[in-house]
């Protein structure tokens, strides 16, 4: 049982003034949650008691652990936010909110609340990293305690915190947290193989500890015989470690408990290189296998030198070398600043932290919703990284699989959104390639370029893929507001009215009634298809025309040029080409949707909502190509597609996709989709293959 007195034996880093702030924030806290208990039976001041020891074990500050006592109640109690400010202090209170969930707005799906909740909190973070920290202590002793609960709840719980928050702990150089978590998580996600893996450790323990005491009375003696202290100690291998090496490099358990692992701990940079060099005058190292994290730390600051190196009996052997900092930075990450109050490790750990956390703000700011927002984070959680330099020698970290397209972005928002080539090590590369360590990376821009939606498959930063979907929003904007303004302009035009001559006093009046800021929203809506163009025309009818006879006019088509971008889409299923007559539908979230007239699809549209349903005329200049599908019997002849290939490349039509039936002995059915200009340039293509002796029909396939 969790009691004040276990506590206050953690608080003696701290002055008497500020454990008895602590001890009083206890109190309040327990008054707070009086009547309140765990699924445990315990009462639920235990909780943030076990959170609050967690973060005196770091050695917190005071108002972190103050905050920790206190993180429950905002979300919890009727104390409210100003309440715990006027009763401790600001700093406290904003913690506790940053902490606490989102509770009085109703959301659409437990998803979409999951991931508003880790929204505020990264907001908060950025303002004050102890916020995190709190959390992870929090959700940490959640974890310790889930055992009570319902499979199903403990699953989902586990699954976010090894899909969020073990990668947050990682991401801060938190390696104890990190596999505590992780264990835990696996233990409640996969109880049986957890424990099979568990009892084969044990088991594996006994013959292991020999080999591990040769290496480690090995390594030592080479060490003090070059006049180098160190620690040198065996690295345990935690169960989901395990696990996931076993599932990903699809190796067996004997397979992963053959390589040793081990630390060293010595106490300056320059002895890290010299004990290096006595581990490889040792046994000798695998080629490639060695890392230098010291000279380039990885993204969460942690430093050590890596080396694989095979030991007697070719056993092979994982060694880190690095210094008493950098061991406390590598398990404590920036809660090392608290801990051991060194000011390089301070630095260090907080300057990445907050790097991050920059990055974080200016990602949230560009998402649309907080489920896109919680998927860019997760892509941004990733494990493994490459070295690559810019032109002026700098180096930059990525993803393993970063492209080009990431490396822009990486640099400036600017240089990846007006990139059109790149360079690697001076050589002309696609910008889907995937980068490597080491390589020189020189991005090639053009003013008036723009982000290709293309880049959206191959790019993997959350930074690139979040600006990328800012920047072709943006652009959708801009072309929704410009079909939904020709869109209302036709509907005002059955009612002989215009845009220009509807008094400024109405217009106001029916953008604000649409729920709407300004006119651009309407015509956005309008455009996407999320609101009607006749509706809006009869709210902006005014009072004395607005009995007036609607049906008189003949209803005015649509005009398509064919530039229209992301807001006019030509429908698959009947392949409508320029000069086709054609009827557009208006389709929520994807604009104008352009069919033949003729399609089935269009004509119970028309059925079921002929409001949404307007024809469609061609303009006289039409720009690009449109894909139509022919079908073509054709004798069974030797050459037979080479002969249409040549047919169709001399009708100036390029072949998009062929696919050869054989009907019978005699007879095949070829189909073939081609890109044609319009409704005279497929005619004439379609001339051209009838001209061919071995055709005996040509048709359009038709919906």
């Amino acid at each position: 049982m969790q009691s004040l007195e276990s506590l206050t034996e953690k608080l003696s880093y701290l002055d008497s003034e500020q454990a008895d702030q602590i001890v009083r924030a206890y109190y309040y806290a327990e008054k707070a949650h009086e009547g309140q208990v765990r699924r445990s039976g315990d009462p639920y001041i235990t909780h943030p008691l076990a959170v609050c020891k967690i973060l005196a074990d770091m050695h917190m500050d005071s108002q972190s652990l103050m905050a920790a006592l206190l993180h429950d109640v905002i979300e919890d109690t009727p104390i409210t936010k100003e309440i715990l400010a006027l009763e401790f202090n600001d700093v406290v209170a904003e913690i506790v909110d940053g902490v606490s969930k989102i509770g009085a707005i109703k959301f659409e799906s437990r998803a979409e609340q999951q991931a508003e909740n880790f929204r505020k909190m990264v907001l908060a973070m950025t303002e004050d990293i102890r916020v995190i920290l709190v959390k992870l202590a929090d959700r940490l002793h959640n974890m310790r305690t889930l055992g009570i609960l319902h499979p199903q709840k403990r699953r989902r719980i586990a699954t976010e915190t090894l899909e969020i928050y073990a990668p947050i702990a990682n991401r801060l150089g938190m390696n104890d947290f990190r596999i505590e978590l992780q264990d835990l998580c696996f233990n409640n996600l996969y109880p049986m193989r957890s424990s099979s893996i568990k009892k084969a450790l044990k088991l594996a323990k006994g013959a292991r500890n020999n080999v591990i005491s040769q290496i480690q009375e090995a390594v030592t003696a080479r060490l003090e015989s070059e006049g180098i202290q160190a620690r040198v100690l065996g690295r345990e291998k935690h169960l989901y470690s395990i696990y996931e090496k076993m599932r990903t490099q699809h190796k067996s358990f004997d397979q992963i408990m053959d390589v040793y692992g081990f630390r060293i701990v010595v106490d300056t940079v320059d002895t890290c290189y010299r004990t290096l060099g006595s581990v490889h005058n040792l046994y000798k190292p695998i080629p490639g296998r060695f890392k230098d994290y010291v000279a380039i730390p990885k993204t969460n600051g942690y430093q050590s030198l890596h080396t694989i190196v095979k030991g007697m009996r070719g056993i092979p052997i994982e060694i880190q070398i690095r210094t008493e900092e950098m061991e406390a930075m590598a398990n404590n990450g920036i809660a090392a600043h608290w801990l051991y109050k060194t000011d390089d490790v301070a630095s260090g750990a907080q300057d990445r932290a907050k790097e991050w956390l920059k990055g974080l703000l200016e990602m949230q700011q560009r998402t649309g919703n907080s489920l896109e927002f919680i998927e860019n984070v997760k892509i941004d959680l990733f494990p493994n990284e490459v070295y690559v330099f810019t032109p002026k020698g700098n180096i930059l970290e990525l993803p393993s699989s970063a492209t080009p397209v990431d490396f822009a972005y990486a640099v400036h928002t600017d240089v990846g959104n007006s990139c059109v080539a790149a360079r690697i090590d001076h050589r002309l590369v696609p910008l889907s390639t995937t980068i490597l360590s080491g390589q020189t990376i020189r991005i090639i821009t053009a003013p008036g370029a723009s982000p290709n939606p293309a880049w959206l498959s191959f790019v993997t930063t959350a930074k690139a893929r979040s600006n990328i979907r800012h920047f072709l929003k943006s652009q959708r904007r801009s072309e929704s507001v410009a079909l939904g303004q020709r869109l209302l302009d036709k509907a005002l035009s059955t009612l002989n009215l215009s845009l220009d001559s509807i008094p400024e006093r109405i217009l106001n009046h029916t953008i604000s009634e649409s729920g709407f800021a300004e006119l651009d929203d309407l015509l956005e809506e309008i455009g996407l298809g999320k609101h009607m163009a006749q509706i809006a025309a009869r709210r902006l009818q005014p009072q004395d025309t607005e009995n007036s006879d609607l049906d008189r006019n003949a209803p005015i088509p649509l005009i398509i040029r064919g530039t229209e971008g992301l807001v006019i889409h030509f429908a698959k299923c009947c392949r409508p080409i320029p000069g086709d007559p054609a009827i557009g539908h208006l389709s929520a979230g994807r604009g104008m949707v352009v069919h033949r007239d003729s399609c089935k699809n269009v004509a119970s549209e028309m059925k079921s909502s002929p409001e949404k349903c307007m024809p469609i005329r061609w303009a006289k200049e039409i720009e690009g190509e449109y894909p139509v599908e022919l079908r073509v019997n054709i004798e069974n002849n030797r050459g037979v597609l080479a002969m249409l290939a040549s047919i169709l490349s001399q009708a100036d039509t390029n072949i998009e996709n062929i696919n050869l039936d054989e009907k019978d002995a005699h007879l095949s059915v070829v189909t073939l989709q081609i890109a044609v200009k319009n409704r005279t340039h497929l005619a004439n293509a379609i001339k051209q293959i009838r001209k061919a002796k071995s055709v005996t029909k040509v048709t359009r396939i038709r919906n």
